[in-house]
């Protein structure tokens, strides 16, 4: 069993090693072609950083299975050998806590590498090193403190119930829906300020939009994203009357009043249509099946690791093997997802301004350092919103054969016609 269960972790890690090898190619090969919604040099720039965050992807996937493979063959007999066998509930504990610090660990030289190395020679990181430190030890915190309170409870009902797969995934999706709830309101504001915001004819604009869909919120917030990334994004968090709207400080900068109400027209979208409610129940898909597999993996199994298959030893298993079976469901939800944005996108067009949103999609495109294109497989697998020039062609635009940007008279191009609609006469928008 354990053979197999290597060889199929084998094939997932190596099909994800294909995938970006196959994508990394495809830029390098893409980014030398004519370039589309950038600048030449700013199209040069998303491809370099494109493959320059594949190649740490791919590294990454190469230590992921060497790991796997150091614990199944002799990490776990190692681990549970160290943990005090004090109670099963706390030695499940422990053992799981141990799992993690380990594994962090090994990942936390990439994450500090993507921080201060790639993201800052590609100036979107502003975080700086005691920030980072704060952030590691407020998340480990909150790691500790419900992590601990969910481990000891999965733990308990792996030890009470023979069918505990069921009532651990019972458990683990209302958490999951009780994150979503509280997030906005009580996880976020430990890691950003959420400053309300100002008087003013952008919020009075915002206000009218969410009354035309009927939304109610607890507010409609600018949360100072600037001190981390220079990345643009807004969202709506929350359910229930937890619900706000979050603007990212950098988006406000970068676009206009219309353009911004186009995104969050976009947002609306996604609430009018419940996609919210679709993720939640595509989620409670995953983890249901995902329990089921994992929740009945054989005995032998671990007397193969040489374990004694505990609770935390079965909990640390299947938490191993969740991504396999997540990356099978990923192409299903991914295609829903992309679905979903297109859909968005309509409604954001017609609550804001078709032309509005094009250019703000733009704008986020090459603020965000977007790569316009990417090899089908990774879409096929990934890509939870369509490829960028996609969503332009569904909404009238073709960007095929356009550049833009600050520096494109530098380059002997034309801004002109930026809203030069497919079908529109002579140029113009409908």
């Amino acid at each position: 069993m354990l053979e197999t269960v290597v060889l199929i972790y084998t094939l997932y890690v190596f099909l994800k090693i294909y995938i970006s090898i196959m994508q990394i190619g495809y830029i390098n090969e893409e980014k030398r072609k004519t370039p589309v919604l950038m600048s030449i040099s700013k199209y040069l720039v998303a491809g370099n950083y494109a493959v320059t965050k594949e190649k740490l992807s791919l590294v990454e996937n190469f230590v992921d299975y060497f790991v796997f493979l150091w614990w199944v063959i002799a990490g776990f007999s190692w681990l549970q050998k160290m943990v005090p066998a004090q109670g099963e509930i706390s030695q499940a504990v422990l053992f799981l806590f141990g799992f993690f610090a380990i594994n962090y660990i090994i990942s936390l030289p990439f994450s500090l590498y993507q921080t201060f190395k790639i993201d800052e020679a590609f100036r979107f990181n502003k975080t700086t090193p005691k920030l980072f430190v704060i952030d590691q030890i407020k998340s480990m915190a909150m790691f500790v403190v419900i992590g601990g309170v969910l481990f000891a409870a999965l733990s308990w009902i792996v030890a009470n119930y023979d069918s505990w797969w069921l009532w651990g995934f019972v458990l683990l999706f209302t958490v999951a829906v009780l994150i979503n709830v509280i997030y906005p309101t009580i996880i976020a504001p430990i890691f950003n300020k959420f400053n309300p915001l100002e008087e003013g004819e952008l919020r009075d604009a915002i206000v009218s939009l969410m009354e035309r869909v009927g939304l109610k919120s607890d507010g409609i917030f600018v949360m100072d994203a600037s001190k981390r990334d220079s990345r643009l994004n807004a969202y709506f968090g929350g359910l229930g009357k937890s619900k706000r709207v979050v603007l990212f400080d950098t988006l406000i900068e970068k676009l206009n009043t219309k353009e911004l109400l186009a995104v969050l027209g976009h947002e609306l979208g996604h609430f009018t249509h419940g996609d919210i409610w679709k993720n939640i129940a595509l989620m409670g898909g995953l983890l249901f099946v995902s329990f089921f597999l994992l929740g009945n993996l054989p005995d032998t199994l671990f007397t193969a690791m040489g374990v004694v298959p505990t609770a935390g030893v079965k909990i640390t298993m299947m938490i191993m093997l969740l991504p396999v079976v997540s990356f099978l469901f990923t192409p299903v939800m991914s295609y829903v997802s992309r679905h979903n944005e297109y859909a968005a996108d309509v409604f954001g067009a017609e609550m804001g301004g078709r032309e509005n949103l094009v250019s703000a999609l733009m704008k986020l495109v090459t603020e965000n350092k977007s790569f316009p294109k990417s090899h089908p497989l990774v879409i096929f697998f990934y890509h939870t919103h369509p490829p960028i020039i996609e969503r332009l062609k569904e909404l009238g635009y073709d960007a095929t054969n356009t550049i833009v940007g600050e520096d494109a008279e530098e380059e002997g191009l034309q801004k002109e016609g930026i809203f030069a609609f497919m079908g529109d006469e002579e140029g113009k928008s409908d």
